[in-house]
């Protein structure tokens, strides 16, 4: 089947602001969206040269069908920096890294070439989301 593009993917935030900041600051995506109130938000952003892929940072139980404990279990999850990760590309990984340091993100890993052969880089967003960035050649 051919003309399937994707078009939105969704990470959680815990604190809406510092994951605006990450994003729109330090990644330099664009916001083509700010929906809600307070924790309440959902935040479309994207890369300024890539209109129709989007991410849309939203509360991550915000579902009225999550239970309880199903709550729990996201918060624990997110805690520890294992419910959601997200591959992203760059032509310029040192560039990119240097701005992830110098604006204090923690650094899970820093720029490594794989036995796979890629050459990525690894961070945590605001709300715990691994990010692996990887060079594109």
């Amino acid at each position: 089947m051919s003309g399937i593009t994707i078009h939105s993917s969704f990470l959680p935030h815990r604190d809406p602001e510092a994951s605006l900041t990450f994003y729109r600051d330090i990644l330099g995506f664009e916001v083509r969206g700010d929906v809600g109130h307070a924790t309440m938000r959902w935040i479309t952003v994207g890369p300024v040269d890539q209109p129709g892929t989007s991410i849309v940072l939203a509360p991550p139980a915000a579902d009225p069908g999550v239970t309880e404990d199903e709550r729990r279990t996201i918060a624990e999850m997110m805690a520890k920096g294992t419910y959601a990760m997200i591959l992203l590309a760059t032509a310029d990984l040192d560039g990119v890294f240097d701005r992830l340091q110098a604006s204090e993100t923690e650094i899970v890993q820093e720029p490594t070439e794989q036995p796979y052969g890629v050459r990525d880089c690894a961070v945590r967003d605001p709300a715990g989301t691994l990010i692996r960035l990887q060079q594109i050649r």
